[in-house]
Parts: C-alpha cells; structure tokens; sequence
C-alpha cells in the first residue's frame, strides 16, 4: 500500500561553519545523518537523504540534488520532485535532538487542517524545521529558487500565499502541556531544536544525545 507521506534529510549542505561534513560526524557514536533518518523512521515514515556525498548511500536512499550549492531549498524541491506521496516531511541532518513524536504530532496535524505548510515554533519563534509539505507547493518553490530567492521561510510564505493559505504554526509548548509531545530523555522543548553548526554546538549535543530515537 502506498503512503501518504514521506521523510526526507537535508544532508547537501557545505558545513562551512563546522569545516568538516556534518552529514558524517559522529555523535555518540554514530553519524549525524543516521540520528536524522532515526527520527524519521520512528515517526513511523520512510527516510531518504536529499543531498549529500555518496558515502551517505550505505544509510538511506540518496536523492540528487541537481543544484548543489543553491542551500537547503534546493534539497527540498529535489526532495519533492522525488516522491509521488502527498506529503513529505523535511528535516536537516542538524538537529539531532528533535523527539520522534513531534514530527508525528505536526504531520498529524497536517493531515487534519489539510494546511500545505506545518511548522513548529518556539518561545513564539517559528521554526523553519521541521517542515510538514504538501506536495502541491513543489512548483512554487522552484520558482522561487530559479528566482534566486533561496530562502526556505520566505519561500514557504510564498508557497502559503499561492494557496491562500496561512503558514500553519504549532507552538511546541502547547503540544508538550497537553501531553502529545514529549522527549525520551526529558530534555525541555527549548533544547530541541540545537542547531549543530559548529563544534561548540556538537560538543552541546553530546552531552544530551542518545545513539537511539524513540517515539514517546
């Protein structure tokens, strides 16, 4: 039987600010890229990389992005292009600490509102991932990245407004006090979202990660 959605990991970046490829950093033992599909997976998805050197092949089905070094837009109009599914979930490799269950509570809730954007926010800022898409904002965004406008916010606002539609925004906070949302190793929602850039920041999530995700 055919799914209705599917995970994709953005792992095409350079990794300029860390100066080596995120993508295949250890961390607690096992390659960034591989905690990524992990949270995918346990969302009960499919997990592809979108992007990525082809050493990232052995982990999970590669997509090409046949416009590397266009930024993470590139990735998910490759991402998209590549799956007939109506939904596909976009996560970069770069957010390790990200519990299963909310990338299952926002595709959820996009299947319930029909909303073509689902995003998280927290402390009242609006997370760009990770992103629950609606297949049918592929040909938008593609404009927008042949318009040189490579900004995957700005192109998701584009991509709403085309549907007159809003961006759907979750606050995290609500999901976590009304007991949808929880982390395996009860780190606070605030956390969630460490964003691995540097080494500083990898060093941060060592000390949190666990080589396994699971679903609350």
């Amino acid at each position: 039987m055919k799914s209705d959605a599917a995970g994709f990991v953005l792992a095409g970046g350079r990794s300029t600010r860390m100066g080596a490829d995120k993508s295949l950093l250890h961390l607690n033992g096992q390659p960034l890229a591989t905690h990524a599909l992990a949270i995918l997976r346990n969302a009960g998805l499919s997990a592809s990389l979108a992007g990525g050197q082809q050493a990232l092949a052995a982990l999970a089905p590669l997509i090409e992005d046949r416009q590397p070094g266009l930024g993470p837009l590139s990735g998910i109009c490759a991402a998209l292009a590549s799956t007939s599914a109506r939904w596909a979930v976009v996560l970069p490799v770069d957010l390790p600490l990200l519990p299963a269950s909310l990338v299952a509570c926002l595709l959820q809730h996009a299947k319930t509102t029909g909303n073509a954007i689902t995003i998280p926010s927290i402390n009242g800022f609006a997370q760009t991932f990770p992103a629950v898409l609606d297949h049918s904002v592929l040909s938008t965004l593609q404009r927008e990245l042949q318009s040189g406008h490579r900004g995957c916010f700005s192109a998701f606002q584009t991509a709403a407004r085309s549907l007159g539609q809003p961006i759907s925004v979750i606050p995290v906070e609500d999901l976590v006090q009304c007991g949808q949302v929880s982390h395996p190793l009860d780190l606070p929602a605030t956390r969630w979202f460490l964003n691995v850039n540097t080494i500083q920041h990898f060093r941060q999530a060592e000390i949190h990660a666990e080589a396994v995700h699971r679903v609350s």
